[in-house]
């Protein structure tokens, strides 16, 4: 990087010396937890509390292509408000990815952390995201799910 592009790109700058070159594969993501749309919510929450994990991606049964993703704590909110029951299928709580029309960031195992971070606070969509589903380059298989905590736990375990 010149010494103009730093100095015209600070955060970029000061994002690259935070993460000295690392990638999502530094990060070690835990593999995804995937379920089906028509799994109960109770067997998805389940699976979820066993792992510990926040976030399920929902895969199609058929052709195992990525649907959307079932976020832990709306669920939570979902159950407390009776909006959903456990007894309910998936596809009921989840959010759906909207494809058309939109460009997805692909995050790979080989994304620099600088992007990650950039992806999490919403540089490319402008909307802050919590965690980030991690394929391969050609989005064909769901390897991962990373989130802003373990970036936060990266950088806080890593030495200056």
């Amino acid at each position: 990087m010149s010494d103009s592009t730093a100095q015209s790109d600070p955060i970029k700058s000061a994002w690259a010396d935070k993460y000295r070159g690392a990638t999502v594969e530094d990060l070690d993501p835990p593999s995804a937890l995937s379920t089906s749309p028509n799994a109960p919510i109770s067997q998805a929450l389940l699976s979820a509390f066993e792992r510990d994990y926040t976030h399920l991606t929902v895969l199609n049964p058929d052709t195992r292509s990525l649907l959307g993703y079932l976020s832990i704590p709306r669920l939570k909110a979902l159950l407390e408000s009776r909006a959903v029951t456990e007894n309910e299928p998936v596809e009921k709580a989840m959010v759906r990815f909207q494809r058309k029309g939109k460009k997805y960031k692909v995050i790979t195992m080989d994304t620099p952390l600088e992007e990650l971070e950039a992806f999490f606070e919403g540089s490319e969509e402008g909307q802050k995201q919590e965690f980030a589903v991690v394929t391969d380059g050609a989005r064909r298989f769901v390897l991962g799910v990373a989130t802003r905590a373990d970036l936060e736990e990266f950088v806080r375990r890593r030495p200056a």
